[in-house]
């Protein structure tokens, strides 16, 4: 299988802080994400595995890799967009999220799609 880089895939994600979920006194903030995976090609790809890196305020890094998303290896034809949403935790009340999709095409070659910057931010109130 060779490796490229191919632009044709756009990806945007919204990002929300959940208050439900966290727990501040304990540094544990955790963010719900959802990703919008559009393939702008002229061909159906398949994303295979992820490649996520979650960092804190202060730049601590953890990652994350793994097979498909949310339990699915999902073909995306032209045009069309797969959604999924998912969460994270981190240890700080704001912080970043990127990564890489890996993704195959009918010829079986494969190319990265680049998760670019996203924040992960907690609202604050001001008094």
């Amino acid at each position: 299988m060779t490796s490229k880089t191919l632009t044709a895939i756009q990806v945007d994600i919204e990002t929300v802080f959940s208050p439900d979920r966290s727990f501040i006194d304990e540094h544990s903030y955790v963010f719900s994400y959802t990703v919008h995976i559009k393939n702008t090609s002229e061909e159906t790809v398949q994303l295979v595995s992820r490649h996520w890196f979650f960092e804190n305020a202060y730049g601590k890094k953890y990652e994350v890799e793994g097979v498909g998303v949310v339990g699915e290896q999902p073909h995306i034809g032209p045009g069309e967009v797969f959604s999924y949403t998912s969460a994270t935790e981190i240890d700080t009340p704001d912080g970043f999220m990127y990564g890489s999709y890996r993704m195959v095409k009918s010829d079986n070659s494969t190319f990265d799609a680049t998760i670019q910057k996203s924040m992960l931010n907690m609202p604050r109130t001001v008094h």
